[in-house]
């Protein structure tokens, strides 16, 4: 070692020096400066830290975490932050990293993220990767302990089960104790009772993998209204406050965390925000005539945008094959777009690799700390536990051959463990919500103006700040709006809403350059008339309006005053200036429409899938307002009614002519008439005979001639009386006052589902007159429920087709004669219009029904089978013309 050199020895210029201590210290500087280490936090609650320059694009950190993870199907999933600390009740205040964008833009003083689910797939079977769907069981897990995905008591304990099932296996009595779950979180407001029900469940997935369990517990999660929903705070147009979410389906609608609305994107026609009001406008279906545009009042700017970004992102991603969309607007305003792969992009690159045989060691459930009630803040931050003995048993995904669980037999099954809800049965808020009525066909207080049936889009013009169509009210402000029609006779709007649909009178359209366009102050879309001339209309059904318009055109002056209270109304200025921005989604996915019947059905299937078509459901009268059962209510005819609070209108009842009881029966005439054709299906809708009401039945028969019956009930249902037994049995008679009635024939199908009988009557008072009569009797049919396939349905109702003689009305009845029947008489009905290429409308055919007999198709499963059996049969009738083509060929 040399000691006691000089310092100038190296200061000498035939030396060289090399600072390295300076040069250490300016590059950590620069690194500082020009980078910054990231902390990203993933679902099985690791952290790992990302190093990442500051100017560098949120794409490059995003993919050290694919590389980190190791993950192939990545587009699924994001990165979260929030510039305010993480918090998951507000969404505006949480961001999803840009990968357009650079980091240091977005993310500020920021440092930590949060990986996450950002795309809930609609079926887990379409992630070909067990460790794709195993991310997405972490997250939904995640969901649940945090309260974001409400579940039915008896799902969550059922969902809880599967996590047990794969964490520990099959259950073993010799390893698992009678507390064997109590320090697992496993769902919110745990206790004892709860993991008894737990552990009862656990011991029936005996003999799953992790991955089967992982697979199930997604299965049935995907069922719950909020599965892949953050909701964001919104006012609707009465002020009332609602949520709204985004899923793969489209805009749903929330009020106090129960869904009450859906509109799919392929409902959607354009998105778009100006400060913190957000809008959608609908697609104008062929069986409507007017366009309605829906208004939302989100809680801020930042609020509005962000639920219109999660929109683009949504709509983009899973309705598009690529990402790559021709804009059509103007480029004002935010020019966000989604610039990641889709779920098309994504299924078929993941088919293309290959599945990809991987192990990975499953992360723990959390722990709990202290106290079993753990709070869902609690439960989003889980501490470290320590390993337990059988830990060892949920190694990986390549896991060995079960070990041997407990044998002895179980009583317990799914049905009895679990409670009657089931957390399936849908459940639609029965209360009214006014954006409902977009999928309503309403008549108008002014005629339409003729638009031709198009798909081109509606652009909405920007509005005015007085002008916006939404819904959140400053003041109570009234105005008077004085009209007289031009020499069209026109005023120019349009009204939508009513007390039949419990919705207020509202203009749904202001047409250009009309009286009601041009006057002052202006009518606008969104106005709720409250006087019409002096008349109050605030609680009225829509034909009330309609007719008090009437009246004003046909006076001398056709003077017509409203009374009208304006839309919303704005005054000061907002955090942020920004023009009107508009989104049209466009579906590249979706198959070219042609015919009107094609067109019919492709909504159909949205709708099903959207949930949309029964919320429109629920919110048709059930018995038309202005139909009266006066006979029904009569004292010699009231024990004559099976039930009570079901009777037949006045207007359309059955009237004996020779009845031996009297002229009344709780029976209903029912035409349905195909458009475009010569065919007229009649229907005598009626209840379940009782034994008093028996021989007023055959002489209903008797008087119109019948010679097809159709039974779509038992005797006994769940040990109640359903129908009395009008019929005499094989070789037997039934003799009455004036008809005589032989049984000759009886017989059930091959699948014990239908029953036929061949009947004959004579016509005692009419020269004994004799024909025979078909009974057709579906026995397979519960009450208040569905057949088991719409196949077997649909071969009962083509049966019915074949039997049918035109102009000689048909006899259906179930018990009351509402329910199986009006589905029956809907199916007939859509299959005729199959038939002749007519477009189908359920919902149509519905209200059609309960204009002649009230509260036709009964409940929202019996609607949601119907409108499935007119999509099979649709399906079933395309397949078989494509089949004759080709045989022709």
């Amino acid at each position: 070692m040399i000691e006691g050199v000089s310092r100038r020895t190296f200061g000498r210029s035939s030396s060289g020096t090399y600072n390295v201590h300076a040069l250490e210290l300016a590059t950590a500087r620069d690194r500082k400066l020009k980078g910054l280490n990231v902390t990203v936090r993933f679902l099985d609650d690791t952290d790992h830290v990302f190093y990442v320059e500051k100017r560098t694009k949120g794409a490059d950190l995003l993919d050290q975490v694919y590389q980190h993870l190791e993950l192939i199907e990545k587009d699924y999933f994001g990165l979260q932050f929030s510039p305010d600390g993480y918090t998951k009740d507000k969404p505006a205040c949480i961001r999803w990293l840009d990968p357009s964008k650079s980091i240091k833009k977005q993310m500020d003083n920021c440092q930590e993220l949060h990986f996450r689910v950002k795309f809930y797939v609609s079926d887990p079977s379409k992630l070909q990767e067990e460790y794709t769907r195993y991310q997405f069981y972490l997250q939904l897990r995640r969901d649940i302990l945090q309260g974001k995905l409400y579940l039915p008591p008896s799902t969550a304990i059922l969902l809880a089960s599967y996590t047990v099932q794969s964490e520990l296996g099959d259950y073993n009595p010799e390893e698992h104790g009678a507390d064997y779950l109590s320090n697992l979180q496993l769902v919110l407001n745990q206790n004892e009772e709860i993991e008894k029900k737990i552990s009862e469940l656990h011991k029936l997935h005996k003999g799953q993998t992790p991955a089967d369990a992982e697979f199930n517990f997604l299965d049935h999660a995907k069922r719950m209204d909020m599965y892949g929903i953050e909701l964001h705070n919104a006012k609707d147009n009465v002020n009332k406050s609602i949520q709204l979410g985004v899923s793969h389906i489209g805009l749903v609608v929330f009020h106090n965390n129960i869904k009450i609305n859906t509109f799919s994107w392929s409902k959607i026609m354009k998105i778009s925000f100006k400060r913190k009001q957000f809008f959608i406008q609908l697609r104008r279906e062929p069986s409507e005539d007017y366009d309605t545009l829906l208004g939302f009042n989100m809680d801020d700017y930042r609020s509005s945008k962000t639920l219109w970004k999660t929109c683009v992102e949504h709509h983009t991603f899973f309705r598009l094959n690529s990402p790559k969309v021709k804009r059509r607007y103007l480029s004002l305003g935010s020019k966000f777009t989604y610039s990641g792969r889709t779920e098309f992009q994504t299924v078929q690159e993941a088919k293309r690799r290959g599945i990809l045989e991987r192990k990975f060691v499953r992360s723990p459930s959390k722990q709990f700390v202290k106290d079993k009630q753990v709070s869902s803040e609690t439960a989003s931050v889980p501490s470290a536990r320590p390993s337990r003995p059988y830990d060892t048993h949920k190694v990986t995904s390549t896991v060995k051959e079960p070990k041997k669980a407990w044998t002895e037999d179980s009583k317990i099954s799914d049905e009895s463990t679990i409670s009657s809800d089931g957390g399936f049965i849908e459940r639609v808020l029965e209360a009214p919500f006014s954006p409902s009525i977009a999928g309503k066909v309403m008549s108008y207080a002014d005629e339409e103006f003729p638009s031709p049936l198009s798909n081109d889009v509606y652009e909405t013009p920007p509005y005015s700040i007085s002008h916006s169509p939404t819904s959140h009210s400053i003041e109570d402000a009234v105005v008077t709006i004085v009209l007289y029609p031009d020499e069209d006779g026109k005023y120019g709007f349009n009204v939508k809403g009513g007390t039949e649909v419990s919705v207020p009178i509202l203009v749904s359209r202001v047409a250009p350059n009309t009286p009601a366009d041009k006057c002052t102050p202006r009518l606008s879309e969104g106005d709720q008339i409250l006087q019409i001339n002096g008349h109050d209309v605030t609680d009225v059904l829509q034909s009330t309006v309609v007719s008090l318009v009437q009246e004003a055109r046909a006076t001398e002056s056709g003077k017509l005053v409203l009374t009208v209270r304006p839309n919303v109304l704005y005054h000061g200025a907002e955090e942020f200036e920004e023009p009107p921005f508009q989104y049209v989604p466009v579906n590249d996915v979706e198959p070219t429409i042609g015919s009107l019947l094609e067109q019919s059905m492709y909504f159909l299937a949205d709708g099903l899938a959207s949930g949309a078509l029964i919320a429109r459901y629920e919110m048709l009268y059930r018995k038309h307002p202005d139909l009266t059962c006066n006979e029904a209510l009569k004292s010699n005819n009231i024990n004559k009614n099976r039930y009570r609070d079901i009777l037949p209108y006045d207007q359309t009842r059955v009237v004996l002519t020779n009845g031996p009881n009297g002229d009344y029966v709780n029976a209903n005439f029912v035409e349905m008439v195909i458009p475009n054709s010569d065919i007229r299906n009649r229907y005598i809708a009626t209840q379940g005979p009782l034994q008093s009401t028996t021989e007023d039945f055959w002489q209903v028969v008797l008087e119109q001639r019948c010679n097809l019956i159709i039974m779509l009930t038992t005797i006994i249902e769940k040990g109640r009386a359903k129908c009395y037994k009008y019929w005499p049995g094989v070789g037997e008679v039934l003799t009455m006052q004036n008809a005589i009635v032989k049984c000759t024939k009886e017989e059930t199908d091959e699948s014990g589902s239908f029953i036929f009988r061949d009947f004959t009557i004579i016509d005692v008072k009419n020269n004994q007159e004799s024909w025979i009569i078909k009974h057709m009797q579906y026995i397979a049919w519960p009450d208040h429920g569905v057949p088991d396939s719409p196949q077997q349905f649909l071969r009962f109702t083509r049966s019915v087709r074949e039997h049918r003689v035109a102009d000689v009305p048909v006899i259906v009845h179930c018990s009351a004669g509402i329910g199986r029947t009006g589905v029956l008489v809907l199916m007939e009905t859509a299959l005729n219009l199959i038939e002749v290429g007519e477009p189908v409308y359920p919902l149509e055919i519905v209200k059609v029904m309960r204009e002649q007999r009230a509260m036709m198709v009964q409940n929202a499963s019996q609607y949601r089978f119907v409108c499935e059996s007119v999509h099979a049969a649709y399906i079933e009738s395309t397949a078989a013309k494509k089949d004759q083509h080709e045989k022709k060929d």
